[in-house]
């Protein structure tokens, strides 16, 4: 399928690796061109060229954390007028919420709430004046079912769903869009990561599928291609809507 935006310009945060190079990937094949961001220059170059060489598309590197604001300075210096955002930021790590002091829970609210309406606030005007708008949030699916001990990432993430909901209504009508992919078990370094102390990285895989469904991990590939299709120019009667990738494993008949 044409997706439609072959010479659009996108910003993908967080996309030197997971879920964020996943997204890249997929706007690069549809034939965007790139501004890509990650906190390592070294893995950034590599996932840049990477993209260069096998899509051909523009793409420019803007090294640092995505939650500062000179990063976002210099990441909407690198592409001023951006047909497509997509808002993605690592999440804290998993934590008992009685060790979690005011600290802690500022930096979460700030990486996964406040930098994404920032970067929303930037564009989106743009966009509007424009007539062609896509905004991608990678928000988690615990925003629907919490997990225990990623409290600050949940209530980050779905204050972020709650402040855009109504926002994504109100620029409906200039063909913009705002929609939010809530990633499950996903293949991904954070979720490898994440195996309790004495289980083996195979236990630890197998506990995690064998609730799943689909029976398996999924793919920052096929997560990409689903935020690529939201990009599209065939999604623009699909807006304000939280759409879990997770193999079936959110549970609910509406």
């Amino acid at each position: 399928m044409d997706l439609g935006i072959r010479g659009r310009k996108a910003i993908v945060c967080a996309s030197s690796k997971g879920l964020g190079r996943g997204c890249a990937a997929a706007l690069a094949e549809a034939g965007c061109d790139l501004v890509v961001n990650g906190r390592h220059a070294d893995i950034l170059a590599e996932t840049a060229a990477a993209l260069r060489s096998r899509w051909g598309v523009a793409v420019t590197e803007v090294a640092g954390d995505v939650s500062q604001p000179e990063v976002q300075q210099r990441l909407l210096a690198a592409c001023p007028d951006p047909d497509i955002l997509v808002n993605n930021n690592g999440g804290p790590p998993r934590r008992d919420f009685r060790e979690i002091d005011r600290k802690a829970i500022m930096e979460g609210v700030i990486g996964n709430m406040i930098t994404p309406i920032e970067l929303v606030k930037a564009v989106i005007d743009g966009m509007a004046e424009r007539g062609f708008g896509r905004i991608v949030n990678i928000t988690s699916l615990s925003v629907y079912t919490p997990i225990p001990g990623l409290d600050v990432s949940s209530g980050a993430r779905a204050g972020l769903t709650a402040f855009l909901a109504g926002i994504a209504r109100t620029v409906a009508g200039r063909n913009v869009t705002i929609n939010n992919l809530l990633p499950g078990k996903l293949d991904t370094d954070r979720i490898r990561g994440i195996a309790p102390r004495g289980v083996s990285e195979e236990e630890h895989l197998r506990r995690m599928v064998s609730d799943i469904p689909a029976g398996r991990l999924g793919t920052p590939e096929e997560f990409g291609q689903i935020c690529a299709f939201l990009c599209s120019v065939h999604a623009g009667y699909l807006t304000g809507q939280n759409i879990p990738v997770d193999g079936g494993s959110y549970v609910s008949a509406f």
